[in-house]
Protein backbone atom coordinates (compact mmCIF):
# COMPACT_ATOMS: atom_id res chain seq x y z
CA UNK A 1 0.00 0.00 0.00
CA UNK A 2 1.46 3.36 -1.06
CA UNK A 3 -0.71 6.25 1.10
CA UNK A 4 -0.18 9.61 -0.21
CA UNK A 5 -1.35 12.71 1.33
CA UNK A 6 -1.66 15.90 -1.26
CA UNK A 7 -1.91 19.13 0.20
CA UNK A 8 -3.12 22.15 -1.80
CA UNK A 9 -1.82 25.02 0.42
CA UNK A 10 -3.58 28.19 1.14
CA UNK A 11 -3.93 30.66 3.62
CA UNK A 12 -7.78 30.66 4.50
CA UNK A 13 -8.56 27.02 3.29
CA UNK A 14 -5.95 23.93 2.57
CA UNK A 15 -7.03 21.26 0.67
CA UNK A 16 -6.29 17.86 1.58
CA UNK A 17 -6.95 14.59 -0.25
CA UNK A 18 -5.10 10.96 0.56
CA UNK A 19 -4.83 8.52 -1.85
CA UNK A 20 -3.72 4.80 -2.13
CA UNK A 21 -2.45 2.31 -4.45
CA UNK A 22 -3.54 -1.25 -4.04
CA UNK A 23 -3.58 -3.92 -5.69
CA UNK A 24 -3.91 -2.65 -8.99
CA UNK A 25 -6.00 0.09 -8.31
CA UNK A 26 -6.48 3.92 -6.91
CA UNK A 27 -8.58 5.10 -4.59
CA UNK A 28 -9.28 8.11 -2.53
CA UNK A 29 -9.52 7.05 1.69
CA UNK A 30 -10.15 10.40 2.34
CA UNK A 31 -10.53 14.35 1.13
CA UNK A 32 -11.49 17.56 2.44
CA UNK A 33 -10.77 21.13 4.22
CA UNK A 34 -9.24 23.18 6.52
CA UNK A 35 -10.91 26.20 6.93
CA UNK A 36 -8.49 28.32 8.54
CA UNK A 37 -10.60 31.81 8.58
CA UNK A 38 -9.68 34.97 8.62
CA UNK A 39 -7.88 35.87 12.24
CA UNK A 40 -4.48 36.63 12.82
CA UNK A 41 -2.40 34.67 10.39
CA UNK A 42 0.05 33.04 13.23
CA UNK A 43 -2.83 31.77 14.64
CA UNK A 44 -3.93 30.09 11.27
CA UNK A 45 -1.16 28.84 10.52
CA UNK A 46 -0.69 27.04 13.79
CA UNK A 47 -4.19 25.49 13.67
CA UNK A 48 -3.01 24.76 9.87
CA UNK A 49 -0.26 22.64 11.49
CA UNK A 50 -2.13 21.34 14.42
CA UNK A 51 -4.74 20.00 11.69
CA UNK A 52 -1.65 18.26 9.82
CA UNK A 53 -0.37 16.46 12.26
CA UNK A 54 -3.79 15.25 13.41
CA UNK A 55 -4.33 14.12 9.83
CA UNK A 56 -0.80 12.11 9.44
CA UNK A 57 -1.74 10.09 12.97
CA UNK A 58 -5.07 9.35 11.91
CA UNK A 59 -3.95 8.27 8.50
CA UNK A 60 0.33 7.50 8.74
CA UNK A 61 0.48 8.92 5.00
CA UNK A 62 4.17 7.64 3.80
CA UNK A 63 4.52 10.31 1.31
CA UNK A 64 3.77 13.91 0.92
CA UNK A 65 2.58 15.94 -2.28
CA UNK A 66 2.27 19.50 -2.28
CA UNK A 67 1.36 21.94 -4.88
CA UNK A 68 4.54 24.42 -5.73
CA UNK A 69 3.31 28.48 -4.88
CA UNK A 70 1.74 29.81 -8.21
CA UNK A 71 3.02 33.90 -8.74
CA UNK A 72 -0.03 35.30 -10.55
CA UNK A 73 -1.62 38.99 -9.95
CA UNK A 74 -0.53 39.46 -6.83
CA UNK A 75 2.67 39.12 -5.08
CA UNK A 76 1.00 39.40 -1.37
CA UNK A 77 -1.13 36.60 -2.11
CA UNK A 78 1.76 34.38 -3.46
CA UNK A 79 3.73 35.06 -0.31
CA UNK A 80 0.85 34.32 1.90
CA UNK A 81 -0.06 31.18 0.35
CA UNK A 82 4.29 30.19 0.74
CA UNK A 83 3.58 30.82 4.49
CA UNK A 84 0.96 28.21 4.28
CA UNK A 85 3.38 26.10 2.15
CA UNK A 86 6.05 26.47 4.37
CA UNK A 87 3.62 24.87 7.28
CA UNK A 88 2.94 22.00 5.55
CA UNK A 89 6.56 21.15 4.31
CA UNK A 90 7.58 21.91 8.09
CA UNK A 91 4.92 18.94 8.45
CA UNK A 92 6.19 16.40 6.35
CA UNK A 93 9.73 17.62 7.86
CA UNK A 94 9.01 16.59 11.07
CA UNK A 95 6.95 13.61 10.37
CA UNK A 96 10.08 12.39 8.11
CA UNK A 97 8.15 12.23 4.92
CA UNK A 98 9.42 12.56 1.50
CA UNK A 99 7.85 15.35 -0.10
CA UNK A 100 7.34 15.83 -3.90
CA UNK A 101 6.26 19.54 -5.11
CA UNK A 102 4.42 20.20 -8.93
CA UNK A 103 3.18 23.19 -10.15
CA UNK A 104 -0.52 23.86 -11.16
CA UNK A 105 0.72 23.18 -14.77
CA UNK A 106 2.15 19.91 -14.02
CA UNK A 107 -0.94 19.03 -11.85
CA UNK A 108 -3.34 19.83 -14.86
CA UNK A 109 -1.50 17.85 -16.86
CA UNK A 110 -1.33 14.66 -14.82
CA UNK A 111 -4.74 14.83 -14.17
CA UNK A 112 -7.04 16.18 -17.20
CA UNK A 113 -4.57 16.07 -19.89
CA UNK A 114 -3.63 19.91 -20.67
CA UNK A 115 -1.63 22.17 -18.44
CA UNK A 116 -4.48 25.13 -18.60
CA UNK A 117 -7.42 23.11 -17.05
CA UNK A 118 -9.79 25.07 -14.99
CA UNK A 119 -10.84 24.10 -11.39
CA UNK A 120 -14.55 22.86 -12.88
CA UNK A 121 -12.24 19.94 -14.90
CA UNK A 122 -9.86 18.75 -12.40
CA UNK A 123 -12.87 18.32 -10.06
CA UNK A 124 -14.49 16.23 -12.62
CA UNK A 125 -11.43 14.00 -13.32
CA UNK A 126 -10.96 13.31 -9.38
CA UNK A 127 -14.81 12.32 -9.35
CA UNK A 128 -14.27 9.60 -12.27
CA UNK A 129 -10.25 8.71 -11.97
CA UNK A 130 -10.82 7.86 -8.12
CA UNK A 131 -14.19 6.56 -8.18
CA UNK A 132 -15.71 9.38 -5.99
CA UNK A 133 -19.78 9.73 -5.21
CA UNK A 134 -19.82 13.62 -5.73
CA UNK A 135 -17.42 16.21 -6.83
CA UNK A 136 -15.31 17.41 -4.16
CA UNK A 137 -14.78 21.29 -3.35
CA UNK A 138 -12.52 22.88 -5.40
CA UNK A 139 -9.59 23.08 -2.43
CA UNK A 140 -9.99 19.21 -1.75
CA UNK A 141 -10.08 17.75 -5.48
CA UNK A 142 -6.42 19.62 -6.05
CA UNK A 143 -5.32 18.18 -3.05
CA UNK A 144 -6.33 14.45 -4.52
CA UNK A 145 -4.84 16.23 -8.12
CA UNK A 146 -1.49 16.69 -6.48
CA UNK A 147 -1.92 13.42 -4.70
CA UNK A 148 -2.75 11.69 -8.20
CA UNK A 149 0.32 13.49 -9.85
CA UNK A 150 2.80 11.73 -7.49
CA UNK A 151 1.34 8.72 -8.25
CA UNK A 152 1.72 8.67 -11.89
CA UNK A 153 4.93 11.03 -12.08
CA UNK A 154 7.09 8.34 -10.87
CA UNK A 155 7.29 4.58 -11.42
CA UNK A 156 4.84 2.92 -8.43
CA UNK A 157 6.82 0.04 -6.25
CA UNK A 158 4.82 -2.78 -8.01
CA UNK A 159 5.22 -2.48 -11.57
CA UNK A 160 1.78 -4.46 -12.60
CA UNK A 161 0.15 -1.52 -10.63
CA UNK A 162 1.68 1.18 -12.44
CA UNK A 163 0.71 -0.23 -15.60
CA UNK A 164 -2.78 -0.90 -14.84
CA UNK A 165 -2.85 2.49 -13.21
CA UNK A 166 -1.65 4.19 -15.75
CA UNK A 167 -3.75 2.31 -18.73
CA UNK A 168 -6.61 3.32 -16.74
CA UNK A 169 -5.86 6.86 -16.27
CA UNK A 170 -5.51 7.36 -20.10
CA UNK A 171 -8.49 4.92 -21.23
CA UNK A 172 -10.52 7.41 -18.85
CA UNK A 173 -8.90 10.51 -20.03
CA UNK A 174 -9.91 9.85 -23.50
CA UNK A 175 -13.28 8.38 -23.33
CA UNK A 176 -14.92 10.85 -20.65
CA UNK A 177 -14.67 13.71 -23.46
Amino acid sequence: MSLILGIDPGSRITGYGLVEALSGKVRCVDYGCIKLGTGRVELRLATLFQELLDLGAKYQPIEVAIEKVFVGKSVSSALKLGQARGVALMFAGREGLPTFEYSPTEIKKATVGRGHADKAQVQHMMKVLLGLQSIPPPDAADALAVGYSLMIKRPLVDSDTAAIFLTYSVFERFTRF
